[in-house]
């Protein structure tokens, strides 16, 4: 689920990109979830042509996908009892994305060029693209030939940096009711795909078809007059998706349009993420054998999409090292040696017969828990910052006078940052009420002896002549939920204020540049400054953000 803060702020950069119409669409879906077009106007209150075009809108720049449920569609939702109805669901995370363009552009133009950079750019800007609107757009903005875009085409795609669109309304099955056996009789909770998953794992296209280009111009076009001839069936009547299946691969290719991969992009940052981490807790050699790791295992880890990289061995891992003229000092035993200092606790690589493999998701945790303790110490103190430490590592419920003892504070400020903490959700509390005699106690209050009303306990547990303990511990999921909602409330609040200053100085700005003198260019100035650090307070927030949300 999407918090509170998450659906205003990802409200905001629609709105700020598209319009208040366009927003007003997403944010009904934001809130109720997938809709059919009938259910958004009647929320909306508007026009079913205005909400069409918004949703074309969303949809054109990979904010929405449309679908149809396998199953019979009835309620009040539905036109005819038992007949599907296209439906549409925002996605959330690729709304987020658009805050990231700047990031992916520097990954795109660092690997493949600027010509490449600028191709991706133009992706970026309009969301979907045909091959013919590709070139055509390159050759208006740098005449560059057909041939050359093409080929730049051909290197992004075989990069997996753009990839064919998913299908536009895919028929989505119900969920396995096999699946849901096993996931309740499995020992390990596994969490059940939520409908946007299930729609986008439907949505996209084959593994070939998905990552397939034909850099040939002429050919594109010859096949394109031979799709443009009369089709076999009768004028009017509906493709069925199973017909797809008997469609020639070249008329898929010439039908297929072309967007950034966010998937593959959010990899790279993700891993760049992991070296950084690494860099900071050990040293540069270890981030560099790690780097080599992730690089020699980047073209299986599409393959084998789980939380540790594929397994290599140590030759493999030395040869991906020296590859590099600057590693090229670093022997054989020095990187056996960074990688046995990786495999001791904290594990961030497994070891398994003489082969490695990173663990991401130790890493991330690890990046995670630095990010909270510097957010921890920043909002609530030096003693805070020991007692978070100190429950945070014990993953258990600890008394207050335990906790006390272990950081050498006092009682009374440990029992104050305790519930100045709890008060803003970073705790937990429980009151465990110790009662001298238990059988004078009815069943019912036995069985609550430990409670979570504390304020109940607190009145009635001394009536029985026995002691309460308040006890504290640290809830991993529940906190990682509160400080992203935290984060995307900062965010939001910080691009307010930027519309705020851009607004309130609107005459300085539209002043040509030879006029600005006095207090005019003073206050231009000031807005130049705060415009460049609120920017740069939004991208370390989002870096904040994805590995929160998205790593």
């Amino acid at each position: 689920m999407v918090s509170q803060h998450g659906i205003l702020y990802a409200v905001h950069l629609i709105t700020n990109q598209f319009g208040n119409l366009v927003a007003k669409v997403c944010e009904c879906l934001l809130r109720n979830g997938a809709l059919t077009l009938q259910a958004i106007v009647r929320r909306t209150e508007l026009s079913p042509a205005k909400v069409r075009n918004c949703l074309l809108v969303l949809i054109q720049h990979n904010c929405a996908q449309a679908f149809i449920l396998e199953e019979s569609v009835s309620g009040e939702d539905a036109g005819e009892p038992g007949k599907a109805l296209t439906q549409y669901i925002a996605l959330f995370v690729n709304i987020l994305h658009r805050v990231r363009f700047s990031k992916f552009m520097d990954v795109v133009s660092k690997e493949l060029g600027g010509s490449c950079g600028e191709l991706f750019r133009g992706l970026l800007e309009h969301g979907r693209l045909t091959v013919k609107q590709i070139v055509d757009r390159a050759g208006a903005n740098a005449k560059e030939s057909t041939n050359t875009v093409q080929e730049d085409l051909g290197k992004l795609v075989m990069a997996h940096y753009v990839e064919c669109c998913p299908a536009p309304e895919p028929l989505v099955p119900p969920p396995d009711a096999d699946t849901k056996k096993r996931a309740k009789s499995s020992k390990v909770m596994v969490e059940p795909l939520t409908l946007e998953q299930r729609v986008m794992a439907v949505a996209m296209p084959s593994a070939m078809r998905r990552f397939s280009f034909v850099p040939n111009a002429d050919q594109v076009a010859d096949d394109q007059q031979n799709v443009n001839q009369p089709p076999s069936k009768d004028v009017g009547e509906k493709r069925k998706l199973h017909d797809l299946e008997s469609d020639t691969a070249l008329e898929e290719e010439v039908e297929c349009n072309w967007r950034a991969n966010f998937e593959e992009l959010l990899r790279r940052l993700r891993h760049k993420t992991c070296v950084d981490t690494i860099k900071v807790r050990f040293d540069d050699a270890a981030a560099t054998v790690l780097s080599a790791m992730l690089e020699a295992s980047r073209a299986e880890e599409d393959k084998v999409k789980t939380a540790n990289s594929v397994p290599l061995s140590l030759n493999t891992i030395y040869e991906e090292v020296v590859k590099n003229e600057k590693n090229h000092s670093m022997t054989f035993d020095h990187v056996r040696t960074c990688l046995e200092e990786l495999s001791c606790p904290p594990t961030f690589v497994k070891t398994d017969d003489e082969s490695y493999s990173i663990d991401f998701t130790k890493i991330t945790e690890a990046a995670q828990s630095e990010e909270i303790e510097s957010i921890v110490l920043k909002r609530f103190g030096e003693t805070a910052y020991k007692i978070f430490r100190l429950l945070f590592r014990a993953g258990c419920l600890m008394e207050t006078d335990k906790i006390a003892d272990r950081i050498f504070a006092e009682k009374k400020e440990t029992s104050k940052t305790l519930f100045k903490m709890w008060q803003d959700g970073y705790l937990l509390m429980e009151l465990l009420v110790l009662c001298k005699h238990l059988n004078i106690l009815p069943p019912a209050i036995k069985c609550y002896c430990i409670c979570r009303n504390w304020l109940w306990a607190v009145q009635t547990g001394p009536s029985y002549g026995g002691s309460s303990y308040l006890l504290w511990k640290v809830n991993k999921r529940l906190l990682r939920e509160t400080i992203l909602d935290e984060m995307f409330h900062a965010a939001l609040n910080l691009n307010l204020r930027l519309a705020h200053e851009i607004d309130q100085n609107k005459e300085v700005l539209n002043l040509p540049p030879d006029k600005r003198e006095g207090p005019d260019k003073q206050k231009f100035d000031r807005l130049r400054n705060v415009r460049l650090l609120i920017h740069s307070s939004l991208m370390k927030l989002d870096d904040a953000i994805m590995l929160f949300h998205d790593f």
